[in-house]
């Protein structure tokens, strides 16, 4: 169903007809991972976008779904059709057959499409596809080159690997969410705007998908892969890490501002925010000229990074009293014209139409009108722009499947 929604609206471009003349968006260059069979047993959100990496790659990606599809199949936000745009970001440019695992036909079936291909991907609970007798060892032992990825929450191993997870139960116990937000008391743990534990974990997972086929192209031999949300999210903790393991304090939320340099945070203008960030005296020093404050270089609180970020209340007020007399867009202007990192604090929906995110093909809409991620992956030599076909319909292309693995 369609749902309701009082929410305002945004008109977007047709991003490929910009795209059109883009030489670095070349569609007829070839894939990297052309003639590789992936077979895809993900749903929801990490492990389809693992997947969806792996197509965009050009990889032929068949997505096996339940009878009733996947989950996001049935999650807003809906299209006019009725048809999910969560299900269409993660799955664009797969095949999908629906199977039921149990049926012993359809297991047949599915026994036969792993031992053609070079990689199997599963995000369930761990012990789930071992019972159906798919298990990452089973296979991989009886197909020695085969990859066999498993996602999930914590893990094949370890004292949580059977514990519920989804992304914002991982995000707390992460870490992330208690450095995310503004400073206590009054600010709370607060969840990243996106689902980032789902998403970093399927960028890890292929990683080491691709990885591993490396290894496969020297050694012959395939290997499971094991992926954690919670490892995942973890490894993204650099900065609280850096606190903890070395000089053993305990990181404090501290809203938009970086910990070790200054100014390095968000500052009102006349009218909305901007980000600066100045990581070192040559910049903090273009900043005090191009804020018409040179006085402020030779500053005792403010003459180095150690001082500036000690004193960072004083620094951002002296800052935010020159940029409140004029307006953002004019201060980024004027502040990038001097060479200082700076950027308006956008919406995506601003973000999107940014003439940079268009000419990287970061968004593209497809023949069938909709409009989908892009690959962040830019080569020389392959194809940089991705899956050209949209997500496709449940069991669009069963038929054709069944008959290729009979």
């Amino acid at each position: 169903m369609v749902e309701e929604t009082h929410q305002k609206t945004v008109k977007l471009p047709h991003f490929t007809k910009l795209q059109k003349q883009n030489p670095h968006l070349d569609k007829t260059k070839p894939y990297p991972l052309d003639g590789t069979l992936v077979i895809d047993f993900t749903h929801v959100l990490s492990g389809p976008t693992c997947t969806r990496m792996l197509a965009d790659a050009g990889a032929r990606v068949i997505h096996i779904e339940r009878p009733t599809g996947d989950d996001t199949r049935h999650m807003g936000p809906y299209l006019k059709d009725g048809s999910s745009e969560y299900f269409r970001i993660c799955n664009a440019g797969k095949e999908s057959i629906a199977l039921d695992l149990k049926n012993d036909k359809d297991h047949q079936l599915v026994e036969k499409m792993i031992a053609k291909a070079d990689v199997v991907v599963e995000n369930f609970r761990p012990g789930v596809m071992a019972r159906l007798g798919l298990g990452p060892e089973e296979m991989t032992k009886k197909h020695p080159r085969l990859i066999y990825a498993s996602i999930s929450g914590f893990g094949q191993y370890g004292p949580m690997k059977q514990d519920a997870a989804y992304d914002t139960v991982v995000q707390a116990l992460s870490g992330i969410m208690d450095a995310t937000g503004q400073p206590a008391p009054k600010g709370r743990p607060t969840r990243v705007g996106t689902s980032v534990s789902d998403v970093v974990a399927g960028i890890m997972g292929y990683s080491a998908i691709m990885t591993a086929l490396y290894a496969r192209e020297k050694t012959g031999k395939g290997t499971t892969v094991d992926i954690s949300m919670l490892d995942s999210t973890l490894s993204l903790m650099v900065q609280d890490l850096m606190t903890v393991l070395g000089p053993n304090f305990v990181p404090e939320r501290i809203g938009n501002r970086h910990p070790y340099m200054y100014p390095f945070d968000t500052f009102m203008c006349k009218d909305d925010m901007i980000a600066i960030c100045c990581g070192n005296n040559h910049l903090w020093e273009l900043l005090c000229n191009a804020l018409g404050k040179p006085e402020w270089i030779n500053e005792p609180k403010f003459n180095t990074n150690n001082k500036r970020e000690a004193n960072w209340e004083a620094v951002k007020a002296d800052m935010e009293a020159v940029l409140k007399q004029d307006t953002a867009d004019n201060w980024v202007q004027k502040l990038d014209a001097a060479g200082i990192p700076v950027g308006n604090v956008k919406n995506v929906s601003d973000t999107i139409k940014m003439p940079q995110v268009i000419d990287r093909g970061m968004i593209k809409t497809l023949a069938d009108g909709n409009s989908v991620l892009g690959t962040p992956l830019k080569y020389g030599t392959w194809n940089s722009y991705g899956a050209q076909k949209d997500s496709p319909k449940l069991n669009e292309n069963g038929d054709a499947i069944r008959k290729e693995f009979k």
